[in-house]
């Protein structure tokens, strides 16, 4: 929490801030970055290039007893222990019971085997139809079978499932372990960035904290499914793009002249003629980006609507310096680097993800189509090319075909128009345990259920709808550009599927902009705790209706928390909890 306004301040009918009482004074500015430093003035345009982070203030923490030194020792690390304390939490909920239910739910069934041959053999096989049973009977000790099989998603996220077992084993606890540490290290990331973009620990903590008590979030982590990787990815290129923003914007505004009195101010010919360096972070964001890639094919989205919003926060940024054509400066001095770091670096990481495929053998015994090239591909324009390139792009043709043509019906499809309202989740395990079984109470009197439902936490997605309204407000009549990459993300996830309204997609695969969704309502939490200069009566008012939302959703999470760990509870307490007809 933080008190940025001027002690100096009186306006009529307010005591001046140092005779206000002390909770007054510290919902005052709570959550927004401070105003212009005082070292830059008014008029220095490094404060619009960077601005300042909200100064923290150790009242809160003198108030609660901890002497002074340590108080201003934890202040200056709130940056840190903030986030940290919000992940520890996270992690703490998700790796609970991780191998409980000690079966394998929903798509396992594919990705915990797929991963278990991967690390062994380099390609994926076919298994016996009671595999399944056999390794959880086994402990995982069964004889991986030879024959290559056809899969629809590339390796990388697979690779990441298998690396936890062979850590951990080929058990319920192995192949879910790293989804955890991802959906774990996500909300750590999303902390980091929520602070970096609003200048504020409170709101960047807030994002975390309501990504860790979500529904889907929470199941994605404990599951061993593809699409929680994806999003790991996609988050973190998306992290890595908001910290080369600001660096990048640093050394542009370290290049400009200053004044008689120390202001810095536009310069046309600095900011048309810098050359802002090899950018690291934008090559790391590329890496992010070829691994999401390398997870799932629409990660490709995601790569295309990043690489047009780097390119236009360069813009913006030699804008805001002066220059009198940033959008040819742009092309001139950074649509190179930010391509060459982004769409050859993405698709170099997609081709080596594939080497265990690459290296097997040729010769009808390595992975599925190695052999291609030398049986049904002979001949044609492109035999200059080596083998297994060819055979590689003849098993993505194959792929992309299966993808644009699945309309295979399910139980638990849905339409991407119902995913915000939670029109259908998913259930991916359900049982029904007898009295006195299975962890159901013996004083039941009836059956219980036990299930692990893939659904967003209610509360939070509803407040997401109006959170989304309100981001595309501020981006389109503010020109707030923290809302308008909130606004790209999402898009990004969201609408490429509207594309495939025919085929068979699901609600979980709205896991991919979820960290965005809570990117939005702590920023519309923010704004209704109130804006810089709000009356503390107003701000009275905002952060109780905001504490009071988000109270609400913390309990809306642990009211659903039986449907996210598949606890037994008895059917009519699971009845109650079917809000929707269609979550049935």
């Amino acid at each position: 929490m933080t008190s940025t306004a001027s002690s100096m301040d009186t306006r009529q009918g307010q005591a001046p801030h140092d005779q206000r009482p002390s909770w007054l004074q510290r919902l005052r500015r709570f959550g927004y970055p401070a105003g212009p430093a005082a070292a830059g003035g008014a008029g220095d345009v490094r404060d619009r290039l960077v601005p300042p982070y909200a100064e923290p203030s150790p009242r809160l923490w003198l108030a609660l007893g901890v002497p002074p030194a340590l108080a201003e020792r934890i202040t200056r690390w709130s940056g840190w222990v903030g986030p940290l304390l919000v992940t520890l939490m996270a992690g703490a909920m998700r790796f609970w019971n991780l191998g409980s239910p000690k079966a394998v739910i929903f798509d396992e069934t594919y990705y915990a085997k797929d991963a278990w041959a991967l690390v062994h053999r380099g390609f994926e096989v076919n298994w016996d139809k009671n595999a399944n049973d056999l390794v959880l009977q086994s402990g995982g000790h069964l004889t991986i079978p030879t024959d290559a099989a056809y899969v629809v998603h590339p390796p990388v996220g697979k690779y990441v499932i298998g690396l936890g077992e062979l850590i951990f084993g080929f058990d319920p606890f192995g192949w879910r372990f790293m989804t955890a540490l991802l959906g774990t290290l996500s909300v750590l990331l999303l902390c980091r960035i929520g602070r970096r973009i609003f200048r504020s620990t409170f709101l960047g903590c807030l994002a975390g904290a309501l990504m860790a008590v979500d529904g889907l979030h929470f199941v994605m982590s404990r599951t061993a499914l593809l699409d929680g990787v994806l999003m790991f990815f996609v988050l973190a290129a998306f992290g890595c793009l908001v910290v080369d923003r600001d660096r990048s914007r640093a050394r542009l505004a370290a290049a400009l002249p200053a004044d008689a009195d120390g202001r810095v101010r536009p310069d046309a010919h600095t900011a048309d003629t810098l050359r802002l360096g090899l950018r690291p972070w934008r090559w790391a964001a590329g890496l992010m980006l070829g691994l999401a890639f390398g997870t799932k094919w629409n990660g490709l989205y995601i790569l295309a609507a990043f690489c047009v919003l780097a390119v236009l926060w360069d813009v913006g940024a030699r804008k805001v310096a002066g220059a009198r054509h940033p959008y040819m400066a742009v092309l001139k001095y950074d649509t190179g680097i930010t391509f060459l770091a982004t769409v050859p670096v993405a698709v170099a990481v997609y081709l080596v993800s594939w080497i265990g495929w690459i290296r097997s053998p040729a010769d009808g015994s390595g992975g599925y189509f190695r052999n291609w090239a030398a049986t049904d591909g002979k001949g044609g324009h492109w035999t200059f090319l080596p083998d297994w390139l060819r055979s590689l792009w003849h098993y993505e043709h194959e792929v992309y075909e299966f993808h644009v043509g699945l309309s295979s019906p399910h139980t638990y499809q849905s339409n991407p128009w119902s995913w915000l309202v939670l029109g259908r989740p998913v259930s991916y395990f359900y049982e029904s345990p007898t009295a006195g079984t299975d962890g159901c109470p013996a004083d039941a009197g009836q059956k219980c259920a036990r299930e692990v439902l893939a659904l967003g936490t209610p509360l939070l997605w509803w407040a997401a709808c109006f959170a989304l309204l309100y981001v595309l407000w501020r981006w389109l009549f503010r020109r707030d550009w923290r809302a308008g990459a909130i606004a790209c993300a999402i898009a990004a996830g969201y609408l490429p599927w509207f594309m495939y309204q025919e085929r068979t997609i699901f609600f979980f695969y709205a896991i991919v902009f979820l960290p965005f969704l809570c990117l939005a309502v702590a920023m519309l939490i923010g704004a209704i705790i109130g804006p810089r200069g709000s009356t503390d009566t107003r701000r009275v008012i905002g952060a109780s209706g905001a504490g009071v939302l988000v109270l609400l959703i913390a309990w809306n999470f642990i009211y659903f928390w039986p449907l996210y760990t598949g606890t037994a509870i008895p059917i009519d307490n699971w009845r109650s909890r079917m809000w929707l007809d269609t979550w049935v």
